[in-house]
């Protein structure tokens, strides 16, 4: 709903604007200027980016339509999955964990927690580092380095998306000066026409120019900056878990493990200290 509000908002100001002040909307309408100009961006788009990358362009629109996949909802599970995990250790100790972390698609606890268990990176970051400490790796700095290691990396995987995005709006002025020269060469060659026809084809030549800022600025620019608002926000859920799996490791109790990692969430989604000691304390045994 933002991202439709926005390109009305966007189309309604500009577009709006031209004609109130008593422009005229068939000069925009330059069809083979936005060939030259989207075309050459998306060609480039081509040519600066990798495989992978170009992959996941498909899935722009859909991840700036749904925005942010975790609310508070999302959180208070997750929350209670990690206390679950936490308290199964304190009772049971670590190697109860096992049959949970081997198998977590038929895993009783993971089950109980349907969002988490629907993300595949989130349960494969939470089991790989808890067998890791039932492997034995049980000391907190060593772990903290390896997850930020990981963390990082796929920061970077996100992180080339936006840039793609950000590289093709910073490119799409150019591209309408590109347009725009080719119209005014068109139009040169025409040069013995009357001023009315050489009037109408340097407006639309000019049209390159306006629509090369115009998608870059308007659209292109605020997409990329969606796009890392967006990752930022996830980023969050995996930092929780890194702050819940650590203060565990380095020996707190459950409840307190599980407040150190509601304090690493955005306060816009965090729960309060009170829904999560309601939320765990509704909880079955494990």
């Amino acid at each position: 709903m933002r991202l439709i509000i926005g390109i009305v908002v966007i189309f309604a100001s500009v577009i709006g604007g031209y004609v109130a002040m008593g422009g005229h909307l068939e000069v925009l309408i330059q069809p083979f200027e936005a060939v030259i100009i989207l075309g050459a961006a998306f060609g480039a788009y081509i040519i600066g980016n990798t495989g992978p990358v170009l992959k996941q362009t498909a899935s722009i629109f859909g991840i700036l339509f749904r925005g942010p996949r975790y609310d508070k909802a999302a959180y208070v599970e997750l929350l209670g999955l990690q206390f679950t995990l936490f308290k199964l250790v304190q009772a049971k100790g670590v190697l109860a964990l096992e049959p949970h972390i081997e198998d977590p698609d038929n895993s009783s606890i993971f089950q109980r927690f349907p969002t988490f268990a629907r993300n595949h990176h989130a349960v494969e970051f939470m089991c790989d580092y808890l067998r890791m400490v039932t492997l034995g790796s049980n000391v907190a700095h060593e772990m903290e380095a390896l997850m930020d290691e990981e963390l990082e990396t796929h920061h970077q995987e996100n992180e080339r998306l936006v840039a793609a995005v950000q590289a093709l709006a910073d490119g799409t002025p150019a591209l309408g000066i590109v347009a725009a020269v080719l119209g005014v060469i068109k139009t040169m060659g025409s040069i013995s026409e009357p001023p009315e026809v050489l009037g109408h084809m340097i407006g639309g030549a000019l049209v390159g120019t306006f629509l090369g800022v115009f998608v870059a600025y308007g659209f292109f620019g605020p997409m990329a900056q969606s796009l890392r608002n967006i990752f930022e926000a996830e980023s969050k859920y995996f930092l929780s878990m890194k702050v819940g799996l650590l203060a565990q490791m380095s020996g707190y109790a459950p409840a307190i493990a599980v407040e150190f990692a509601r304090k690493a969430l955005m306060s816009e989604v965090r729960p309060t200290f009170a829904e999560i000691d309601e939320a765990t304390a509704n909880l079955p045994a494990s």
